[in-house]
């Protein structure tokens, strides 16, 4: 009679038991069911709080945030528990701190502090500093999907446009956290005085300045209140358009008005360019429908999107580039070029399958090895035993 160990006598139990081959069944297909529900993503999703602390001082020189401000604040700061680094930088009328913890602390305990901190000890900024911004950062932030709107018959103010439109669609996708459009212009109604109408007119920029405000302005006038029903009363109006804000009156001369319109040029459109975002078509590019004419560099924006945390960042995009072939030929026109630049979702997807890949491939060496050396008996063990394994 041959003697066995706790093991031995586990091995033959289940070589009897009639659930064993369910266990097997169950355990693969678990591990299949785990496959295809993990969420795939790029970036290691491990807490580590950084905040952003913005304290602005007018008219304060870089040394006087420093030494008046921002010195003081880090000193605080260190006082915070699982607090690994504290940076700062100091610049005319404004000061940053930047706050980092330690792995997996907990975001909101992080906030939670700073904001204490900061209202306990407000009494120690000087009395010119105003009320410090906080802003959280967090491994969520880095953007999953980029779309660069680019065309051969489109400018940056156009593209700018059905960037701000294409935006406000794809902020409905569940899912998505942050959707920021790179290199956008955005509208701008600009007023040129003209030296020798407001001398003429006897006007002064002040006086166009105060006019603007009070003509850009809508306030609650009380109810009128007739029948059961209640009417809330308005006056005022804002501003639109080049027209509105040139029939601005800003003074009287010799009886008669004078309109903004008298003293200045109205400009509507574009404002003028801080920077440029170009986007280069090579003879290697392989974007589809491409022909060789379109090589050269574009006016472009590029739409980055963040998801939310937890969100299966391959199964979104997917959904996000749906979405964009769906308003082709709608919102956006059909010979405007929308270029993927970033997909997170693709490349964690291929890691992923890339992953599994290795993991069958080494399972079916282990198991031919095996048969190898030791039999095709054995190696149908192992070659069952390994997956389930796996699997569960």
């Amino acid at each position: 009679m041959i003697r066995v160990g706790p093991s031995g006598k586990i091995a033959q139990y289940f070589l009897k038991n009639k659930l064993t081959l369910l266990i097997v069944i169950a355990a693969i297909l678990l591990g299949v069911f785990a496959i295809i529900m993990t969420p795939r993503e790029e970036d290691p999703q491990i807490e580590v709080p950084m905040v952003d602390i913005f304290i602005p001082m007018p008219g304060a020189t870089p040394t006087e945030v420093e030494q008046r401000a921002v010195t003081p604040m880090e000193k605080l700061f260190w006082e915070i528990p699982r607090v690994k680094y504290v940076y700062s930088t100091s610049s005319p009328n404004m000061g940053m701190i930047i706050v980092r913890f330690k792995v997996n602390t907990d975001e909101n305990s992080a906030m939670v502090h700073i904001y204490d901190k900061i209202m306990g000890h407000r009494n120690e900024l000087p009395p010119d500093a105003m009320q410090p911004i906080i802003k959280l950062h967090s491994i969520d932030d880095v953007p999953v999907l980029a779309l660069t709107l680019w065309g051969k018959n489109y400018d940056s103010y156009t593209l700018s446009r059905i960037g701000r439109e294409l935006e406000l669609e794809l902020r409905q996708v569940q899912g998505v956290s942050n959707v920021k459009v790179i290199g956008s212009q955005k509208r701008e109604i600009r007023v040129v005085l003209d030296p020798v109408q407001m001398a003429a007119h006897h006007v002064n920029p002040l006086t166009i300045a105060q006019s603007l405000r009070a003509f850009n302005s809508r306030l609650p006038a009380g109810d009128l209140v007739n029948n059961n029903k209640e009417i809330r009363l308005e006056v005022g109006s804002w501003l639109k358009d080049k027209r509105d804000v040139a029939s601005v009156l800003v003074g009287f001369y010799q009886g008669s008005p004078v309109y903004l319109g008298d003293v200045a040029r109205i400009v509507d459109g574009p404002p003028l360019p801080s920077h440029y975002v170009l986007f280069g078509v090579g003879p290697s590019a392989k974007e589809k429908g491409v022909p060789a004419s379109a090589h050269g560099e574009y006016p472009a924006v590029t739409l980055s999107i963040a998801k939310r945390k937890g969100v299966n960042a391959t199964a979104l995009n997917e959904t996000l580039l749906h979405k964009v072939r769906e308003l082709k030929g709608d919102l956006l026109p059909l010979d405007l070029n929308v270029t993927v630049t970033r997909d997170y979702g693709k490349t964690a997807e291929e890691k992923s399958n890339e992953l599994i890949k290795h993991l069958l491939l080494a399972t079916f060496s282990v198991v031919l090895l095996i048969a190898l050396m030791l039999g095709w008996r054995e190696s149908i063990v192992v070659g069952i035993a390994v997956p389930v394994t796996l699997s569960a």
